[in-house]
């Protein structure tokens, strides 16, 4: 009788020990920590960003600019028509003050001009 001896499934291998792999260390300095890996991409695009925050500045600072000068402007001409006002209300008192009669004769008087009634003529008022 022939005995038979089992054959495993699988071929094992033999077990080395494991060998830890070298790793270099990185010292980390504190001059590492600066934008010294930026991308190129990355460079631009923070160009253009501070490129359109500073049109989008100086823009606002050029509105703001005006808005003030636009401001002055205004109150300037309020308060040349606030004058111009003033001085319509004092020609108007000196209107209503010369157009008296009492004064008109006093003047035709001292002209030399007298009250002929046949050359009077009425005018009515309005």
């Amino acid at each position: 009788m022939a005995v038979r001896v089992k054959q495993p499934d699988y071929i094992q291998q033999p077990v080395l020990p494991e060998q830890p792999q070298h790793q270099p260390s990185i010292k980390k300095s504190k001059k590492t920590n600066k934008l010294k890996y930026i991308t190129v991409t990355e460079k631009l695009l923070l160009l253009a960003f501070v490129v359109v925050f500073g049109v989008f500045a100086v823009m606002l600072l050029n509105t703001q600019g005006e808005i003030q000068t636009t401001t002055m402007e205004i109150q300037k001409l309020e308060s040349e028509a606030s004058e111009i006002a003033k001085q319509n209300i004092d020609l108007k008192v000196q209107v209503s003050e010369l157009s008296t009669y009492e004064r008109i004769w006093e003047r035709a008087q001292a002209l030399g001009l007298t009250l002929n009634e046949k050359n009077v003529k009425v005018v009515p008022s309005e």
